[in-house]
């Protein structure tokens, strides 16, 4: 049987708030979860899962690995991140196929925004 992909595993201190703004934020909705943790999707869902774990500590450091999400208007998107409790870091790339923002989510996840051309 081949591997594949079933999702991503997020750190964060309160769970239901970084939870919600990723809900809204990708339009997806949660699915059966442990006590104490959510998950967004189901295990059968096209999509790999986002999976939010409670930890004590809070984030340190820049994160390794982060989410890439498109949208059709990138100022629109920090608009709607901003509004949904996250923040824009102040750093942007242009370039020739689209331009990248880098965001944070309410417990400093860093993620990039990308509009295409």
């Amino acid at each position: 049987m081949p591997n594949r992909w079933a999702g991503v595993t997020i750190d964060c201190v309160d769970v239901e708030k970084v939870a919600a703004f990723w809900s809204a934020l990708l339009d997806r909705r949660p699915g059966p979860s442990r006590p104490g943790w959510v998950y967004l999707g189901d295990r059968d869902d096209p999509l790999p899962r986002l999976v939010f774990q409670p930890v004590a500590e809070p984030k340190h450091g820049k994160v390794r690995l982060h989410l890439d999400v498109v949208v059709d208007d990138i100022d629109e998107g920090i608009a709607q991140v901003t509004s949904l409790g996250g923040r824009f870091t102040g750093e942007r790339h242009d370039y020739e196929e689209g331009v990248v923002v880098v965001m944070a989510d309410p417990e400093e996840h860093e993620f990039c925004l990308a509009q295409y051309y």
